[in-house]
C-alpha cells in the first residue's frame, strides 16, 4: 500500500528512501521469525485462535501506523503488523489441505494466491491515488477500516478445521474392543430404549470408529474448543521446521517460491525510485497505476494455474494406471519458468535501454504472473508429499522472509551502484537456476520420499507425539 509513495513518505518522515525500504525489510523479517512462534501455537490449540488473534493484531497495527508521527513509531507499527501477517503465510494452505481432496487442492490454492497476489498489486494500484489525494496516512486508515470490517467475518465464519484423527491402529483397537463387549446380533436387535452410549457402541462395531457428534454453530464460535491437538513438546514442534527444511521437496519449494517472491518484493521497493525519475517522471498516482499490469496478469495466471495443475495430475494418474504421485504437480513449472525469464530479464533490459514505459510495466506483470503460475504446483506438491507435516513445511518455506529481508535491506544501494540491468540480470540468473532444480526432483522425487518414509529415527522425531 505504501510502495507508490516511498519518495513522499520518506520526505515526510525525514528519512532516506533506503531507510524506508529497510522498514519493509524489518516487516518481512518479523513475519519470517514469528512463524516459529505461531506454528507451535496452531499445532497445539488449533488454527482458529491464531486466525482471530492475528486479525486483531493487523487491525491495531494499521491504526498505530496511521497515527505515527516519526519513523521510530512508524517502524514499530510495521513490525507489529508483520507479527499479525505471519500466520496467513502458513495456515491458509493447511486449512485447504484440511478441507479438500487431493485433486481439488491446486484450484483452491490458486484462488487463495489470486487474492493474495492481486491484493498486493491491487493495493498499490489504488494507494497511489490515496497518497496523492488524501495523504499517505490514509493508506493505513483504509487498511484499518478493511481489517475492522473483516474481523467479525473471521470470528463468525472461520471455524476450526484442525482435527485429531484416530490412527489406523487406534481404529483397529476400538473395533476389537467393541466386538468383544457386544454379543453377535446385538447391533441389529437394539430397540428404541437403547441409550446414547449403546448407540455409539453399536456404530463402533459396524464401522470400527466411534463417531463424534458435530458441534452446533454456536459451539463453533468459541475462540478455542479446549482440544489439545498434539502432545508433542513445544521444543520438538519448534525444531521440526528446521529438520524438514532439508527435505528435498521443501528445500526446492523454499528456493523456487522464496526466490520468485523475493524478486517480486524487489519491484515494490525499487519501482518508486525508477519510475518517478527520468525518463519516465511518473507522479505518485501514475506509479501506483504500474500495478495494473501485475494485477491483470496475476489474475490470468491464477485462473489458469489451479485447473491446469489439477488436470495435469488427473491425466498423468490415468496414464500411470490410476496411481497418483505428488510429482505429477511439477510439469506446469515449465510454463512459469518461461514467463519468469521474460519478466525478470526483460524488466532490467527495458529500463536500462529506456524503452517506452509499456516495456518494463509489461515485464513487471509477467514476473508476477510467473509466481501465480508456479504457486499451485509448489504448494500442491509440498502438501501432497508431506501432508501430515504441512504446517512445519510451510514454516520452513516461509523462512524465505529472511532472504527477502536481506535483499530489500540493501537493494536500493545495489541498484544505485551497479544499475538496473546488472541487478535484474543477477536476479534472472538465480531464478533460472532454482527452476532447473525441478528436473532432478521429477526424476528422483519418489525415491527420496520412500527413503524418508523408511528412516525410522526421522519418522519418530517428525511424526510421533
Amino acid at each position: 500500500m505504501i510502495s507508490p509513495g516511498f519518495v513522499e513518505i520518506a520526505a515526510a518522515l525525514n528519512i532516506t528512501v533506503n531507510t524506508l525500504s529497510q522498514a519493509t525489510a524489518w516487516v518481512v523479517l518479523t513475519i519470517g521469525l514469528s512463524l516459529f512462534v505461531f506454528n507451535p501455537l496452531a499445532k497445539k490449540v488449533g488454527r482458529r485462535p491464531v486466525y482471530v488473534i492475528s486479525s486483531i493484531i493487523m487491525l491495531s497495527g494499521s491504526i498505530w501506523g496511521a497515527l505515527a508521527k516519526d519513523y521510530s513509531s512508524f517502524l514499530g507499527s510495521r513490525v507489529w503488523s508483520g507479527l499479525g501477517m505471519a500466520p496467513y503465510e502458513i495456515l491458509v494452505q493447511c486449512t485447504i489441505a484440511d478441507i479438500y481432496y487431493v485433486h481439488q487442492r491446486a484450484t483452491r490454492i490458486a484462488v487463495w494466491n489470486m487474492f493474495l497476489l492481486c491484493g498486493i498489486s491491487g493495493g498499490a494500484l489504488i494507494a497511489g491515488y490515496i497518497i496523492e489525494d488524501q495523504g499517505w496516512q490514509w493508506t493505513l486508515i483504509w487498511c484499518a477500516i478493511i481489517f475492522g470490517t473483516l474481523l467479525p467475518f473471521v470470528i463468525l465464519f472461520v471455524p476450526e478445521t484442525a482435527y485429531r484423527r484416530q490412527s489406523f491402529e487406534q481404529q483397529l483397537a476400538v473395533k476389537s474392543v467393541t466386538k468383544q463387549d457386544t454379543k453377535p446380533g446385538t447391533s441389529e436387535k437394539k430397540d428404541a430404549s437403547s441409550g446414547p452410549e449403546d448407540n455409539v457402541k453399536v456404530e463402533a462395531v459396524e464401522t470400527g470408529v466411534i463417531t463424534e457428534r458435530k458441534d452446533s454453530y454456536l459451539q463453533s464460535l468459541k475462540l478455542w474448543s479446549g482440544t489439545i491437538y498434539t502432545n508433542t513438546p513445544l521444543w520438538k514442534i519448534f525444531l521440526r521446521p528446521v529438520v524438514i527444511f532439508f527435505y528435498p521437496a521443501v528445500l526446492w519449494a523454499f528456493l523456487l517460491y522464496g526466490v520468485t517472491l523475493t524478486w517480486i518484493v524487489v519491484f515494490s521497493v525499487v519501482n518508486a525510485v525508477i519510475f518517478t525519475a527520468p525518463p519516465y517522471n511518473f507522479s505518485v498516482s501514475e506509479t501506483g497505476l504500474i500495478s495494473l499490469s501485475p494485477f491483470i496478469l496475476t489474475f490470468v495466471g491464477e485462473v489458469l494455474s489451479g485447473p491446469l495443475t489439477d488436470w495435469t495430475c488427473m491425466y498423468l494418474a490415468k496414464k500411470n494406471r490410476g496411481i497418483y504421485e505428488p510429482e505429477f504437480r511439477l510439469p506446469p513449472i515449465i510454463i512459469s519458468f518461461l514467463v519468469g525469464i521474460a519478466g525478470f530479464f526483460g524488466f532490467g533490459a527495458t529500463v536500462h535501454y529506456q524503452t517506452h514505459w509499456s516495456g518494463p510495466v509489461l515485464c513487471f506483470g509477467l514476473a508476477n504472473m510467473s509466481l501465480a503460475l508456479s504457486n499451485a504446483s509448489v504448494f500442491g506438491y509440498v502438501i501432497d508429499a508431506h501432508k501430515e507435516l504441512s504446517e512445519e513445511a510451510f514454516v520452513a518455506i516461509n523462512a524465505r522472509n529472511i532472504l527477502t529481508f536481506g535483499l530489500t535491506y540493501f537493494v536500493n544501494d545495489w541498484l544505485a551502484k551497479d544499475g538496473v540491468l546488472a541487478v535484474f540480470n543477477v536476479l534472472g540468473s538465480v531464478f533460472v537456476a532454482v527452476n532447473v532444480l525441478t528436473i532432478p526432483l521429477w526424476i528422483f522425487g519418489k525415491r527420496i520420499r520412500a527413503y524418508i518414509a523408511r528412516n525410522k529415527a526421522l519418522h519418530q522425531f517428525m511424526h510421533e507425539d
